[in-house]
C-alpha cells in the first residue's frame, strides 16, 4: 500500500488530501484570509507561510507523515511540456519561484510538496500541469503567422478520466484514441491519440465552445469592430471574452444549475442559450474526431457540468454517431494527483524529468 498527500493551492485556499491508494482516508480545505495574505508581496512569498499551516493541520488531525510514500502537488505556470507526472527537480523550482509565465497559486505546489518530501528524504512529484503541450506542428497554425494556437487546457483532468476509462476496459491511455470535453467554467475539448493531446482548443481565452463564462471562439472581424469602437478598454474587451463572457453575457449567472432552473421555469431563452452551449460542444467533438480520422474509441464527457444530464444526453444525442459516450462528471483533482503518482510508485508508467524539456 502507498500512502499519497496531495496539495492543491488555490488563490485562498490550501487543499490537502490523504490517500491509501486510491482510498481517501483524510481531505481537509485550509482557508486563507485576505488580512493574513495582504502581508506578501507576491503568491510565490507565500510559501513558506502555507507551508506552515498545512504541517499544522496535519499534525492538528494526527497525521502521522513519517508513514507517507510521497507527496504530489498541482503544476503551475511553468515552461510547455509533455503530459505525464514529473519529479520535482531544482530546475522545475526555479522556473514556479520566476513565474515568468504568471503568477498563481498552483505554482506553490511543486514547492509545498517538494518542501515536505524533501524532510522526509521522499519523492515529490507534479501531475499534468495546465501547460501541458503535446500538439503536432499542423494544429499550431492559425490562419497568420502573428497568432498561434497553443495549449491551455484541462490537462490534469483529461488526463485522469483518459486513465480511468482506459482501466475501465482492460486498456492502456496508450492504447486509445479519445475525446474528452472537459465542461466546466471554461470548456476545453481533446483529440487523444494513443496517449497525446495531438489538438484541443484553448480553453481560456478565445477559442473553442462559449462556456459560462468564457466566450469561446468570437467571429473575428466583429470582435476587431467592437476593439476599436471607442465603447471598451483593453481589460474591458479581455473581460468579456473571459469573465464576462458565455452564460454570464447571456443569462447574467455562470452557473448550470441557475440556468437548469431558468429552463425548467420556462424560460425558453435560457433553453436556447444550454442548447447553444451544447451544440458548440459537439460541433468541437465532431472536429476532433476529423483530426483522428474517424479512429475514435470513445467519447468521454467530463467537468462540473457534467453533473446536468440534460445536457450531457443533448451532447450525446448529436455525436454518438461517432463513438460511444461516457459521462465522468465532476473533477477529482485531488485524487487525479493522487493516480499521477500511484502510476509512478507502482512501476506502471516512467517518472519524467522536467529539466529534460
Amino acid at each position: 500500500m502507498y500512502r499519497i498527500l496531495s496539495i492543491n493551492p488555490g488563490s485562498t485556499s490550501t487543499k490537502i488530501a490523504l490517500y491509501d491508494d486510491e482510498q481517501e482516508v483524510f481531505n481537509k480545505t485550509l482557508r486563507h484570509s485576505e488580512v493574513e495574505l495582504s502581508q506578501f508581496d507576491s503568491i510565490i512569498d507565500q510559501a513558506d507561510f502555507r507551508y506552515q499551516v498545512v504541517m499544522d493541520a496535519l499534525a492538528e488531525s494526527d497525521i502521522n507523515i513519517q508513514k507517507l510514500s510521497a507527496v504530489v502537488g498541482r503544476g503551475g505556470l511553468i515552461k510547455f511540456i509533455p503530459g505525464g507526472t514529473y519529479a520535482i527537480t531544482p530546475g522545475l523550482l526555479a522556473d514556479v519561484r520566476k513565474s515568468e509565465k504568471g503568477e498563481h497559486a498552483s505554482n506553490l505546489g511543486a514547492i509545498l510538496a517538494h518542501d515536505i518530501a524533501s524532510s522526509l528524504n521522499l519523492p515529490s512529484y507534479i501531475v499534468d500541469p495546465v501547460v501541458v503541450d503535446e500538439m503536432e506542428p499542423i494544429a499550431r497554425i492559425s490562419g497568420h503567422p502573428e497568432i498561434e494556437r497553443i495549449s491551455i487546457f484541462h490537462a490534469l483532468n483529461q488526463k485522469a478520466v483518459a486513465h480511468r476509462y482506459a482501466k475501465s476496459v482492460n486498456k492502456k491511455y496508450e492504447d486509445l484514441n479519445l475525446i474528452i470535453a472537459h465542461l466546466g467554467g471554461g470548456i476545453s475539448v481533446g483529440a487523444h491519440r494513443k496517449g497525446k493531446v495531438i489538438d484541443v482548443n484553448n480553453a481560456l481565452n478565445g477559442d473553442g465552445p462559449f462556456s459560462p463564462e468564457r466566450a469561446g471562439g468570437l467571429p473575428v472581424g466583429d470582435l476587431a469592430k467592437l476593439c476599436f469602437s471607442g465603447k471598451y478598454s483593453e481589460k474591458e474587451i479581455k473581460k468579456m471574452i473571459t469573465g464576462n463572457g458565455g452564460y454570464v453575457s447571456y443569462l447574467s449567472t455562470n452557473d448550470g444549475r441557475n440556468v437548469d432552473e431558468m429552463v425548467d421555469q420556462g424560460d425558453e431563452y435560457a433553453g436556447l442559450i444550454r442548447d447553444a452551449l451544447g451544440y458548440q460542444v459537439a460541433k468541437e467533438i465532431g472536429m476532433c474526431a476529423a483530426v483522428l480520422k474517424g479512429q475514435v474509441d470513445q467519447i468521454i464527457l467530463t467537468g462540473g457540468l457534467a453533473h446536468g444530464k440534460y445536457l450531457t444526453d443533448y451532447i450525446s444525442r448529436r455525436v454518438e454517431f461517432i463513438a460511444p459516450v461516457s459521462v465522468y462528471p465532476g473533477e477529482d483533482e485531488m485524487s487525479a494527483l493522487t493516480d499521477g503518482a500511484l502510476r509512478i510508485l507502482r512501476g506502471e508508467e516512467e517518472v519524467k524529468n522536467y529539466d529534460d524539456y
